[in-house]
């Protein structure tokens, strides 16, 4: 067998005489070849150009086209990496915290806290999660690595909490005060509070492209609060075209270009559409019956809507706010609030009115589980999540 080889072995060797005699020719002359270039590398990872107009100190925007670049599936911070996989369930009604295991379904723990317990929060560091009391003025520290409570901090009517980009300051949305209350987030010490008293029911927030400015919605007004996070003033006040003041704007989200905010209005049953400037409402988008909550898909290109009055989920896209398509639950039941999985593969709702939590395929909305819990579901937080840096809620990270 070694003689079939033996042909091209000798043409190989002949050719490389050859191009050695040439070399040296070339090299006489004068002429010295070009060596062949180098191997295409690897292109450079962006780095992101600091915005001169943003909020300083604020991690810096790395796609001005998708500001939640950065909590795409996976993509789970050193500052979350130990955390145990747990989806943590505040009840409104019975006063508790459930934890759950998401891999069984299975609860791990129940925490009766007392009060009326709205949402499960991450802090702006990631490494903390609070669980808000607003009747009872007080925040409950959960350690995301154990999945265990600590000793209450006492804070102002916490219906929501949210956190400045910059990580500076806590924002307590006392809804019941109309007003915001500022703390130190590391020492809890009260820092001001700007009233707001034209914005009844004040309630779900978020924030600009540039950090500088942040959108409250008033529930019982059919308004929204332009704030300024610098100053932590308040900037304007914008009507929506129909005020709706029974169960009016409730959950809001910022596209993922920064272009509009989605303002989710229960009595409307869809979404207002606010420019990214935050000084008109531009569109309406009719989703369903009791539009509440607003997530994002890992790859930040579908809106889940959940319709809470009629049990369904609407998908559209992030970008141009056009349907895709409507998932509805089985039989009914109450949609509120929760978030998509740390892998982008499943969205957890409460089940406000129906003691359940669901979980829901983001593929095709298929119902994988209904999960039975206590009295008044409501902020439920899905943990770990995709990230720098959380702005609160049950989990804004970018």
């Amino acid at each position: 067998m070694e003689h079939r080889h033996r042909g091209p072995v000798l043409r190989r060797a002949g050719a490389l005489v050859a191009l050695i005699a040439l070399a040296a020719g070339l090299a006489a002359c004068g002429v010295v070849p070009e060596p062949d270039p180098p191997a295409a590398a690897d292109p450079p990872v962006a780095t992101p150009v600091a915005d001169p107009d943003a909020l300083p100190g604020m991690p810096p925007v790395t796609d001005r086209r998708n500001v939640y670049a950065d909590a795409g599936a996976g993509m789970l911070s050193p500052a979350v990496r130990s955390a145990k996989p747990l989806v943590y369930v505040p009840h409104t009604k019975s006063g508790e915290v459930r934890v759950i295991d998401p891999a069984t379904f299975a609860t791990v723990g129940t925490y009766r806290l007392g009060g009326e317990l709205q949402h499960v929060v991450p802090s702006w560091d990631m490494t903390t999660l609070y669980a808000t009391d607003d009747t009872g003025n007080k925040i409950v520290p959960f350690d995301p690595v154990t999945g265990t409570p600590g000793a209450a901090i006492p804070v102002t009517d916490p219906y929501n909490m949210y956190f400045t980009p910059d990580g500076a300051v806590a924002i307590s949305v006392a809804e019941r005060l109309r007003r915001l209350v500022f703390y130190d987030p590391r020492t809890w010490a009260e820092l001001g509070e700007l009233r707001t008293p034209d914005c009844a029911g004040i309630d779900h927030a978020e924030f600009g492209l540039d950090g500088r400015t942040a959108v409250f919605t008033c529930e019982f007004a059919g308004r929204v609060a332009v704030v300024d996070v610098v100053t932590r003033s308040l900037l304007r006040m914008i009507d929506m075209p129909h005020r709706n003041t029974r169960m009016g704007p409730q959950d809001i989200k910022l596209a993922p270009d920064g272009s509009v905010f989605y303002i989710a209005d229960a009595q409307q049953n869809g979404l207002w559409v606010l420019d990214g400037a935050a000084t008109t409402v531009i569109r309406e988008i009719p989703t369903g019956h009791g539009a509440h909550g607003l997530y994002l898909s890992r790859d930040a290109t579908r809106l889940f809507v959940t319709n809470r009055h009629e049990g369904s989920i609407s998908v559209l896209d992030a970008d141009t706010g056009e349907a895709i398509t409507k998932w509805h639950l089985p039989g009914g039941g109450s949609p509120d609030m929760g978030n998509v999985t740390a892998d982008g593969s499943q969205l957890w709702l409460s089940g406000r009115y129906h003691r359940s939590v669901y979980v829901i395929s983001t593929d095709d909305g298929r119902l994988i589980r209904t999960i039975r819990v206590g009295n008044g579901p409501h902020g439920l937080c899905v943990w770990p999540q995709p990230g720098r840096y959380s702005l609160g809620h049950t989990g804004i990270t970018r």
